[in-house]
C-alpha cells in the first residue's frame, strides 16, 4: 500500500537527481579551474567546499522544498561527509593507482556516494518526516 510519503520521496529522488548534475557540473567546472592553480587534491577541496554550498540551497528549495535554516546549513556537510571521503579516496586511487588521470576522475569518484548524500541530507532537511516514516515503518503501517 503507498503512503502519502511515498509520492514526495519519489519527486525528490528525481530532483534530487536533476540538483545532483547541476551540482556535479559546478563542482567539476570549479575543480578543473582550480586545477590550473593548484594540485589536484587541493582544486577537488575547494571546488567540493563551493559545490557543497550551492547544493544546500538548490536542494532546500527544489528537492525538500523547505526553509533553509542555519541549523541545517550547519548540519547539511553531514550529509558530504562520506561524500567526500568516497569521492576523496576515489580521486585519489583513480590518479595515483590507476593512473587513469587528474581530468576525469572526480566524475568516477562521485557516483558511489549518491545513495547515502540523498538518505543523510534527507534525515537533515525534514527531520520530522523521517520520523513519521520510522514510526509507520515500526508500527507496521508502511
Amino acid at each position: 500500500m503507498r503512503t502519502l510519503l511515498a509520492r514526495p520521496i519519489s519527486r525528490q529522488i528525481l530532483t534530487f537527481g536533476v540538483v545532483g548534475v547541476i551540482n556535479t557540473s559546478t563542482y567539476y567546472g570549479l575543480y578543473l579551474f582550480f586545477l590550473t592553480l593548484l594540485p589536484y587534491l587541493g582544486a577537488h577541496v575547494l571546488a567540493f567546499l563551493i559545490s557543497m554550498a550551492g547544493s544546500f540551497f538548490l536542494n532546500a528549495r527544489f528537492t525538500y522544498r523547505t526553509r533553509p535554516t542555519l541549523r541545517k546549513f550547519l548540519l547539511f556537510p553531514l550529509t558530504n561527509a562520506t561524500s567526500f571521503l568516497v569521492t576523496t579516496a576515489g580521486v585519489y586511487v583513480i590518479v595515483e593507482v590507476l593512473h587513469a588521470g587528474s581530468r576525469p576522475a572526480p566524475l568516477f569518484a562521485s557516483a558511489a556516494a549518491i545513495p547515502v548524500t540523498f538518505v543523510v541530507s534527507r534525515r537533515i532537511m525534514l527531520p520530522k518526516v523521517e520520523a513519521e516514516v520510522e514510526a509507520e515503518v515500526e508500527t507496521g503501517a508502511a
